[in-house]
Order: structure tokens, then sequence, then C-alpha cells
């Protein structure tokens, strides 16, 4: 299933308090809930005025419908191609086909 970055313009986000993000999460999940299973948050990263979620979503559609519904903005949906981390720079690695296309192993 492919895996989706969304970015979310929400000025204020990194003073936003733990009530306020507890809030969100609450409302986010309910809506997951309400979709079902074939849409899935796995876990969102605040930066200044931004907030950056993952989820693994069919397609970018039900990601837009989720966002409706809980009352986020979805600036921005990119699908995932690819994973790098520092593995990634060792010798030579075989090759394998992932949901994000051919990666190292």
């Amino acid at each position: 299933m492919p895996k989706f970055i969304i970015e979310r313009d929400m000025p204020g986000a990194a003073e936003m308090s733990p009530v306020e993000l507890r809030g969100i999460a609450q409302k986010t999940t309910s809506v997951l809930r309400e979709l079902g299973p074939q849409i899935q948050w796995v876990e969102s990263f605040i930066a200044g005025d931004r907030m950056y979620c993952i989820y693994i979503a069919p397609n970018a559609d039900i990601i837009r419908e989720h966002a409706h519904r809980a009352g986020l903005p979805a600036d921005l949906i990119s699908q995932i191609e690819a994973v790098i981390d520092p593995t990634t720079a060792e010798a030579p690695h075989k090759t394998r086909a992932t949901a994000f296309g051919t990666m190292a192993v």
C-alpha cells in the first residue's frame, strides 16, 4: 500500500499546547475510524508553522477526504517514492521490489 507525506500549513503549530495537539489527534483518529482500515496515520512532525504527517493509504483522494472531515489543511500530498537511512550508504546491496520501488537490502 502506498505511503504519503502530507504538508499542512498551520500557523502557530509549534506553539500548540498538549491539549490542542491531543484534540487534533482525537479528531484525526475519529475520522480514521469512520473511513475504515484502508487509511492509516503513521505519525506526524511539527516544524514551525507546519505539520508533516505520514499516512498509508490507497490514494491521495482518501487523504483529502480525511483532511476535509477532520477540518485539517492538506496543502501538499506527496507519495513517498523511496526511503533512505544511514544503511543506504553502506557497500553495494542487492535490491528488491517494495511498495516504494526498488530498495537496497
